[in-house]
């Protein structure tokens, strides 16, 4: 289908540091493939794993929007906002690092490691004043339904970045069938399983296979047992 990319779980990116390992959704540090540079604004998403008492050193950021999500183990983290805390599984952290921000972010567990993915999205406007915010999500509210954890407004509910954008996580416990209308015209879909299986639009999806999906007005989403995913709807053209 013209309007679809799949990429199965197998064919991302792959670096393991030892300390870091990572799978990255598109062309991300030594990893560049043509066919992978991003879907629509949608620049980075990496699935890490980081070990106990490791994690990155301080470094910059400019001009794009980044969105942290845990999904096992915790993440401290500090900035040159003046920023310092710790996010945990369920918390969702974004950065507009905007005209420049300078982070770290380590595992400050000894005896455990993180899970998280790390996501990138080009923003709106460019040089905005650089902002952080943290919240802290209920899990329950994504059983058998998508939990919306981002948009474009701060009084909506999640996070909100400077890009006409919402995110969504789904935890199914049982098998069933759902829709996702698409927010905004000229947006697409990509959706990450990140466990179980599902049916997007008639396409097969195991355990972090994911699906890129625009110009429609919905997806059609078939969801088994014990299934969790996430999907990232923004514009396909600034």
């Amino acid at each position: 289908m013209k309007n679809t990319v799949l990429h199965k779980a197998n064919s991302r990116g792959h670096a393991d540091h030892g300390w870091l390992n990572a799978y990255h959704s598109f062309s991300f540090a030594s990893w560049y493939n043509p066919e992978r540079i991003q879907f629509g604004m949608l620049r980075v998403l990496n699935d890490d794993t980081i070990a106990a008492g490791m994690g990155f050193g301080t470094h910059p950021h400019d001009n794009m929007e980044i969105i942290t999500i845990p999904l096992e183990g915790d993440l401290a983290h500090k900035d040159s906002m003046g920023n310092s805390s710790t996010i945990k599984q369920g918390d969702v952290q974004v950065m507009s690092a905007g005209t420049g921000i300078q982070h770290s972010e380590f595992n400050p567990n000894p005896d455990q490691r993180t899970k998280l993915f790390q996501i990138w999205v080009f923003p709106k406007f460019r040089n905005v004043e650089p902002r952080y915010q943290q919240i802290s999500l209920q899990p329950e509210d994504r059983i058998n339904t998508l939990q919306q954890i981002l948009s474009p407004n701060p009084e909506d509910e999640g996070v909100w970045i400077y890009q006409d954008a919402w995110f969504h996580i789904g935890k199914f416990e049982q098998s069933m069938n759902i829709e996702y209308p698409i927010k905004k015209e000229g947006n697409g879909v990509y959706t990450m399983i990140i466990s179980g299986t599902a049916t997007i639009n008639g396409t097969a999806l195991e355990t972090r296979d994911a699906i890129g999906i625009w110009d429609v007005e919905k997806l059609d989403i078939q969801v088994h047992e014990g299934t969790e995913l996430l999907l990232i709807e923004v514009p396909m053209e600034q």
